[in-house]
């Protein structure tokens, strides 16, 4: 069960590049989560999958020798999610249709989650680097909300806000 849940169903098996498809599979689940709850449910999963990824993942760093294997792409997941949150939240407090995909937006958090995920400037280097399953999961936490920030920037220029 630990390996079901830490590579997202097995997405963290495929190759090359884990981390980004397991960046790139949390964007319809959480659009889906989105369609089925609103940003509510958004917000839970979230939750959720990083009080259930952190022992999956310790599982399967212990399993491979590896504090942060490859294949463990929960992290991803959460932080994916954490960026989408302004996206969903707007879309949730606007009343908007939940069939509504504003794809620019969410492609814009992807770019900006993986960018800061690979880079991991700042606080998200020093969590990287502690070795250790909370470095695992914290980090991408940060880089999401990281990306995050920078999503909702973008937003508020988008539509006039900062202008």
């Amino acid at each position: 069960m630990s390996r079901l849940v830490a590579t997202f169903l097995y997405v963290g098996l495929l190759r090359p590049a884990p981390g980004t498809w397991g960046s790139a599979a949390a964007i319809p689940v959480a659009w889906l989560l989105h369609w089925a709850g609103g940003f509510p449910l958004l917000t839970v999963a979230t939750l959720v999958a990083l009080a259930a990824g952190y022992p999956a993942a310790r599982a399967e760093a212990a399993r491979s020798g590896d504090h942060d294997p490859s294949h463990v792409v929960i992290d991803e997941v959460v932080g994916m999610w954490i960026a989408l949150w302004p996206l969903s939240a707007g879309l949730w407090f606007a009343g908007a249709e939940a069939h509504v995909f504003p794809w620019p937006g969410w492609v814009g958090g992807f770019v900006m989650f993986r960018l800061f995920d690979i880079w991991k400037p700042w606080l998200v280097g020093r969590l990287d680097r502690r070795g250790d399953t909370a470095g695992l999961m914290l980090d991408d936490v940060v880089a999401g909300i990281m990306a995050a920030v920078v999503v909702s920037i973008a937003a508020a220029i988008s539509h006039g806000v900062l202008m």
